[in-house]
């Protein structure tokens, strides 16, 4: 058994979906899971969705007709007019208005999973029965049916024991199974749960650790693991290999080609994880698991727009100790502020922060009841991985730099653009 996993910019539209065949009839495998997220960028399309149903409902169905026009115009790609593909989406999309027009719950976390889910049904539902309609026989698995979570809305946690027990129940060794990824279920009364952003990498490792399967490819529009990401830096390379340890880093740091949380779970069962280019399937790509740490052994570069960088110290100049530090990190949880870097001295503590759940106001006005508080918002955040003193000051070079903090292995500058 082995785990592909297919992102957004590999479904955005009819031909890409076309070339995802291509790819699995190109790779000959005949036991798979495919694992299937949200199409272009409906993912974000839902989410203005989600925002309408709470602030301007006038907007609601306009929002709603986007998500649904979309799916329209590549369901036109690749079935005739008549086809009974058409007939699931209009029952996907009843659901959804279904939930919409009768959801009692305030909970925006709680919303956000049930309506954003859609994404991924609708996609997976829609290349499965192509598959189907191109003879490539397969079983479409609702993937909450498997994987099982807390009720932590937005960024759940599974249940390993229960998700493992499913998943060895409901999912054959044998043929090609189509799922969703990013998705699960919360054990109490089976509502829909996410797994936080990008999740879908996350859900393929579940998958292989469950499955004890041979290895896990994620097929991307890049040809592998690059050093740096290509938007932003003019000069990339591609690491053939990566250590498990060091792919844990960069995903830490920021990497967006690897989600933070796929790794462990095969290192555990040391399954090796591909990433590959749907564009030129054929192309061995970047293995990231057990061996050298990277080859070719060069600086990574990772980029983390919109930061914030808040700078606290004691109101009474005293030093900032392991309560005082200890508050504010419990402050950081309970706003749920994911830290990228840490600072501190006698009498000032600094910490660079995504503030993606928009929590950022409500924590500062917490904060300044004990500390005297500075910050910075839309800052960058630079990491560079194995660096050379000479690509740190290129970096900095005529850049407003806020904060410097350096290791080791590791440089990492907070820029004001």
């Amino acid at each position: 058994m082995k785990i592909f996993k297919f992102g957004g910019a590999s479904t955005k539209d009819a031909a890409n979906i076309k070339n995802v065949l291509s790819v699995i009839n190109q790779s000959g495998e005949k036991n798979l899971v495919v694992v299937i997220s949200a199409m272009g960028k409906i993912t974000n399309a839902l989410e203005d969705v989600v925002n309408d149903y709470f602030s301007d409902k006038n907007n609601l169905y306009k929002s709603l007709n986007t998500v649904y026009d979309f799916h329209f115009e590549i369901l036109k790609g690749l079935f005739s007019p008549s086809h009974g593909c058409f007939a699931k989406l209009d029952t996907l999309f009843n659901e959804l208005k279904h939930f919409l027009e009768t959801n009692k719950s305030k909970n925006h976390a709680f919303v956000y999973d049930q309506v954003v889910s859609y994404g991924e049904l609708i996609s997976s539902t829609i290349i499965s029965t192509y598959f189907t309609e191109k003879g490539i026989q397969n079983t479409w698995l609702d993937v909450r049916q498997c994987i099982k979570t807390n009720e932590n809305y937005r960024d759940a946690t599974v249940d390993w024991e229960k998700t493992q027990q499913k998943i060895s129940e409901k999912v054959s060794d044998t043929g090609i199974t189509i799922t969703q990824g990013f998705l699960g279920a919360e054990n109490t009364n089976n509502f829909t749960t996410t797994l936080g952003r990008e999740g879908s990498d996350y859900t393929a490792a579940i998958f292989a650790y469950c499955l004890n399967a041979e290895n896990v490819t994620i097929w991307k529009d890049v040809p592998g693991v690059l050093n740096a990401d290509p938007r932003y830096f003019t000069q990339t390379q591609l690491y053939n290999h990566i250590s498990y340890r060091e792919a844990i880093e960069l995903a830490f740091y920021g990497a967006s080609v690897i989600h933070p949380k796929t790794l462990q779970p095969l290192q555990r069962k040391e399954i090796p994880l591909y990433v590959k280019s749907f564009l030129n399937p054929l192309a061995p790509g970047t293995c990231v698991g057990k061996g050298v740490v990277l080859d070719p052994f060069t600086s990574s570069f990772i980029l983390k727009k919109e930061q914030v960088l808040i700078s606290l110290s004691s109101l009474d100049f005293s030093f900032m100790m392991e309560d005082n530090i200890g508050d504010v990190f419990k402050l950081l949880h309970e706003y749920k502020m994911k830290v990228n870097l840490i600072q501190n001295s006698a009498i000032s503590f600094s910490v660079c922060v995504d503030n993606k759940f928009q929590n950022l106001e409500a924590l500062l006005a917490k904060l300044r009841e004990n500390f005297s508080v500075k910050w910075n918002e839309n800052v960058t955040l630079y990491t560079i991985r194995h660096f050379n003193p000479s690509e740190v000051k290129a970096l900095a070079e005529n850049k407003n730099v806020l904060l410097k903090q350096e290791s080791k292995e590791t440089v990492q500058l907070v820029i004001k653009e």
